[in-house]
């Protein structure tokens, strides 16, 4: 999913970001919120409206966004008073009134409220935080289903897995979450410091623990590794900034690997950015065109980069569906691991 944390993807218009194939993307909840706030998200008619946008959206609960606040939000059973990053007032976010938020925003899938703590978190601290997260996370089922559909199409809300490193207190949530009932279900809470490795461990012990059925979510991941990684390990949606952030710090995305767009090398460089990518960027600029559009500050070469980046993001999961379908993921991924030049740091390979 493209990130479209304020009701765009950074330089794109709607329409653009459907051009390069995306089928669904994701909004956040806490920056709606505060602008352009909910009354006119209401008279705006929701968030497809305002944007633009007619295929599905998710709506993060902006939990990880008021929890990163540290010095201003006050947590409590009843949920987590925050102050604004913009303008300093104060608000108050609960299971209850995150629901009613984003069937505001009007989003395809909606998340619970839950807390994501730093990962080097007490294993006291995770316990309780995650209890917590539970009892919050059923408080939203039950409002959900209270609560009617303003713009005719029916709102889906996942539960999220929250445990940090530890198995049982991972696999104590699943248990909860599945005793609730969702429509799909997230894991929360990684990618957030802890080795790349251990984050493989947790989503290869609770994936399988998640119902076969319904979607499985990895929040804010990641890398192209990252994504063919955790797809081995049972995962079927990931979101993350990184495409869109790294284009527009002039890194490509290519198949053969990260490709820095502003080194002197691509001076003269008459080549795409990958020739096998085939979007926009790749089949009409060269690599000294884009360079030489980052070099003098010009908003066209950040366009350009993510649009490719978005393109062989979209690319590569396609791709990964088309070798599942043919039962040939596995080899295929791990020949394109290696085709990329991205060390594992695991030492080996989901699967195998």
């Amino acid at each position: 999913m493209p990130v479209g944390t304020r009701g765009a993807v950074k330089s794109l218009r709607s329409r653009d970001v459907e051009e390069l194939g995306a089928r669904i993307i994701l909004g956040n909840t806490y920056h709606l919120f505060l602008r352009p706030g909910m009354e006119l998200m209401r008279e705006a008619g929701g968030l497809h409206r305002f944007m633009g946008w007619d295929r599905p959206i998710l709506t993060d609960s902006g939990g990880f966004q008021v929890f990163s606040l540290q010095e201003l939000r006050t947590m409590s059973e009843e949920g987590v008073e925050f102050q604004s990053h913009l303008d300093g007032t104060r608000h108050r976010f609960t299971p209850e009134n995150v629901v009613e938020t984003q069937r505001t925003i009007g989003s395809d899938i909606a998340m619970v409220l839950d807390e994501c703590p730093p990962a080097m978190s007490s294993y006291d601290y995770h316990r309780d935080s995650m209890e917590r997260s539970m009892r919050w996370a059923r408080r939203a089922w039950e409002h959900h289903l209270r609560l009617p559909f303003p713009y005719g199409h029916r709102q889906s809300l996942f539960g999220i897995v929250q445990g940090g490193t530890h198995i049982d207190l991972r696999l104590r949530s699943v248990e909860a979450l599945r005793e609730t009932g969702f429509d799909g279900y997230a894991i929360g809470g990684l990618a957030v410091g802890e080795p790349t490795d251990v984050m493989y461990h947790v989503v290869e012990e609770i994936a399988p623990a998640l119902p076969a059925d319904q979607p499985r979510y990895l929040m804010g991941v990641g890398t192209p590794q990252n994504l063919l990684e955790c797809i081995a390990r049972g995962i079927d949606m990931f979101d993350c900034v990184m495409p869109t952030r790294n284009a527009r710090n002039g890194t490509a995305f290519t198949w053969n690997g990260k490709l820095n767009l502003r080194n002197a090398v691509h001076r003269n460089d008459p080549s795409p950015i990958d020739p096998e990518c085939g979007c926009e960027t790749c089949r009409n600029y060269s690599r000294a065109y884009v360079r030489h559009l980052f070099n003098v500050d010009e908003i066209t070469g950040l366009v350009l980069a993510t649009i490719h980046n978005l393109f062989f993001y979209l690319k590569l999961m396609e791709r990964a569906r088309e070798e599942i379908r043919a039962g040939r993921y596995l080899p295929w991924m791990r020949e394109t691991i290696e085709r990329m030049e991205i060390k594992q740091s695991t030492g080996r390979t989901a699967g195998s």
